[in-house]
């Protein structure tokens, strides 16, 4: 036990939760307030919040508009982007203050920020004036720390609660009707498969280039991997059309959206083709070996879980989806913070129920080398779990520099060069 944890324990929830509020109070007050000079987007759910925001960017961009982005993966205003070390998708009240004072100086119009139930528990949204609350998806996550799947759900709903402008809201997920309870000015729906929805694609096409789909007539190309990247496209073009864009300027925008850093993308493509993504939950992890695997070829996965105590529960259940999908399951080291690692993988490995598939390797980089090595003309290997994260973390907060993506491209030069 961490003494932050134990800390924690000592400690009344209350007396914590006035402690974050206090905090919350304190940024804004010495950054004077700056969320009332811009308009704020929170972008919440358990999957699809960094790729909301960087399709809605490049809609508000293209429509005339200074945006700034907070997300797991950068900072950015305007044109200036960082890229975020932090391994924080929703940062301290001081960081996004901070980051909203610096939007305000640089004439942003915008600035979007990726919203996490954690964040809301501690007050991290308090005395920020949010103007629009986007929900995407809903899967358990985060269960040791809320305590159960409702607490985790009801701290999405206490961030709909406290934006009372704009909600967009993702109708053909399971718990959109929870969501569409809370009372906004205006409340715009999106999705695929339910004909209430406000922004519906129809005629959808998807392939190892992208997607097409339609809205209201418009034609959509989407240059963005995976079925469901259509429903995160869909949230950014209601938020851009809450916000007066027409569907004519998305389409011209979302043409032009690239691939998304470590968000099913594509590291290698010939003579097989190498898939990173940061999927690290049962229903992400599903989705992405539906849509990677070969129709003719093996499927070749490489995937670990996060430790530091997080949803211990679904180790097993990700080996066991795994063990459905691929032909072959690499399971290696992730993040173990102050796990033991093995014991994090040989939990994983629980689910391969076929152990002739299994193999376990503990340094990360020696598992995607073997995964390169053993993958042939036409097969699929997918990597899981970080996408584009810069660190590997380990005990007392130490980190070593990583990223799946840097290290495909070593290991398969390394292989080329040797053959």
């Amino acid at each position: 036990m961490t003494i932050k944890s134990f800390v924690r324990k000592l400690i009344p929830k209350k007396v914590i939760n006035i402690y974050h509020l206090g905090i919350a109070f304190l940024s804004a007050l010495i950054y004077g307030f700056p969320s009332k000079k811009i308009k704020v987007i929170g972008v919440t759910g358990t999957n699809g919040k960094s790729t909301v925001i960087s399709i809605a960017c490049k809609i508000l961009e293209k429509a005339g508009y200074k945006v700034a982005a907070l997300t797991s993966i950068t900072f950015k205003i305007g044109e200036n982007e960082e890229e975020n070390k932090l391994k924080m998708t929703m940062p301290g009240r001081f960081v996004i203050n901070k980051f909203l004072s610096e939007a305000v100086k640089a004439k942003c119009d915008y600035a979007i920020i990726e919203t996490t139930s954690e964040g809301v528990e501690q007050n991290r949204h308090k005395f920020i004036d949010f103007k629009t609350a986007v929900f995407t998806t809903l899967n358990p996550e985060h269960i040791e720390s809320h305590g159960s799947f409702e607490n985790y759900k009801r701290a999405k709903g206490k961030f709909f609660e406290s934006v009372k402008d704009t909600h967009i809201i993702n109708i053909d997920e399971h718990y959109a009707e929870y969501f569409l309870k809370f009372k906004a000015q205006k409340i715009i729906t999106y999705g695929i498969t339910s004909e209430k929805a406000e922004i519906r694609a129809k005629n959808v096409s998807v392939n190892y280039e992208g997607s097409c789909f339609e809205v209201n007539g418009f034609k959509f190309d989407l240059k963005i991997l995976c079925s469901f990247n259509i429903y995160n496209a869909l949230a950014a073009i209601a938020l851009a059309v809450s916000e007066g864009i027409s569907l004519e300027d998305c389409q011209k925008a979302i043409s032009e959206v690239k691939q998304i850093a470590g968000r099913m993308e594509k590291v290698i493509d010939q003579p097989f083709k190498v898939f990173v993504d940061y999927a690290f939950i049962p229903a992400a992890l599903e989705k992405v070996y539906e849509f990677v695997k070969p129709e003719k070829g093996k499927l070749i996965a490489v995937l670990g879980a996060c430790g530091g105590g997080r949803d211990k529960w679904k180790r097993p259940v990700l080996g066991g989806i795994a063990d459905q999908y691929a032909d072959l399951v690499i399971i290696t080291n992730e993040d173990p913070y102050d796990e033991n690692p093995q014991k994090i993988m040989d939990e994983v490995s629980v689910g391969v129920k076929n152990k002739n598939k299994l193999k376990k390797i503990f340094d990360r980089r020696e598992a995607i080398h073997e995964a390169l090595l053993l993958a042939k003309e036409g097969d699929v290997v997918i990597i899981t779990g970080k996408g584009c994260e810069p660190w590997i973390c380990f005990e007392d907060g130490r980190k070593e520099p990583w990223d799946d993506r840097q290290i495909v491209r070593e290991e398969m030069t390394n292989i080329r060069i040797k053959n």
